[in-house]
């Protein structure tokens, strides 16, 4: 942590002195200190945009749900965000973390017909297009699908086979998928951004908007899964019939993602994605 970034955060009432260290960043490549003070916290250094975007989505889930824990959001100024540290010692409890995911897709706090969300924010170091739309299924065909199949094309990440497949899925989503109410969602819920803390779990580095609650479930299984008792306890009953289905269609929009970000290492899995939705 630089002189000027204590200074900084002297005038924000939060001095530093020798007991701050360094923490491994997300895919934005943000700086990351943990602060070991009588109430420790946490110092995010990012892009102005993404230290907003990041704000505004801390502030949204604490609002909106009372059984996750979310970082209370204690500073914020330009390219600087200061947060609530949380420990991650506590037991694994995947029932708990279906039921208050649960409670924070019911949540209609702020709730609006439309899917998307005020502003524009970020998913890992991608920009992230919210402008909404009153369609879900155009949304994710206009801001998710449609923006990343564009730009990994244009960085010859697909082949035109492929891009046209997506294409496909994108262009067919009315055949299928239902125009459902939007819920809150954490945007970026992989297992790396859940913690388990001593008073419950815990959520952090969201992508907040509004759209379907299969958003977050889907990127809770792209890279394993949360169990079997979090399924049981999110759904409260049977699954949906076409959960196979919505779960691969919510998974391109990460793997996209991933491949424009780190390359070609990802094309199998949104290959694999697209069969399953094209497949039914």
């Amino acid at each position: 942590m630089t002189p000027t970034i204590k200074h900084r955060l002297a005038a924000l009432g939060k001095p530093v002195e020798s007991r701050a260290r360094p923490l491994s960043g997300g895919d934005s490549g943000a700086a990351l200190w943990y602060v070991d003070a009588a109430e420790p916290f946490v110092v995010k250094r990012d892009t102005a945009e993404r230290i907003r975007g990041e704000a505004d989505g801390l502030r949204a889930l604490e609002e909106a749900c009372d059984t996750l824990r979310v970082p209370r959001v204690l500073a914020e100024e330009d390219d600087l965000l200061v947060m609530e540290a949380l420990d991650d010692d506590g037991p694994r409890d995947p029932v708990r973390l279906g039921e208050g995911l649960r409670r924070l897709h019911a949540s209609t706090r702020g709730a609006t017909r439309a899917h998307g969300w005020p502003i524009d924010n970020a998913c890992g170091a991608t920009p992230q297009p919210n402008d909404p739309l009153n369609d879900g299924r155009v949304f994710q065909r206009e801001r998710r699908l449609l923006p990343l199949i564009a730009v990994c094309r244009e960085q010859q990440l697909l082949d035109s086979v492929l891009a046209g497949r997506l294409e496909r899925i994108a262009a067919e989503l009315e055949a299928w998928l239902d125009d459902a109410p939007p819920s809150l969602v954490h945007g970026d819920l992989w297992s790396g951004n859940v913690m388990f803390t001593a008073t419950g779990p815990a959520v952090i580095d969201p992508a907040v908007y509004r759209h379907y609650p299969e958003v977050d479930l889907a990127m809770l299984t792209l890279f394993g899964t949360p169990g079997e008792a979090f399924f049981e306890a999110y759904w409260d009953g049977a699954r949906p019939a076409d959960w196979p289905r919505r779960e691969a269609l919510f998974q391109l929009y990460p793997l996209l993602n991933h491949l424009f970000l780190f390359g070609g290492g990802y094309r199998a899995g949104v290959a694999r994605a697209a069969e399953r939705v094209l497949g039914g």
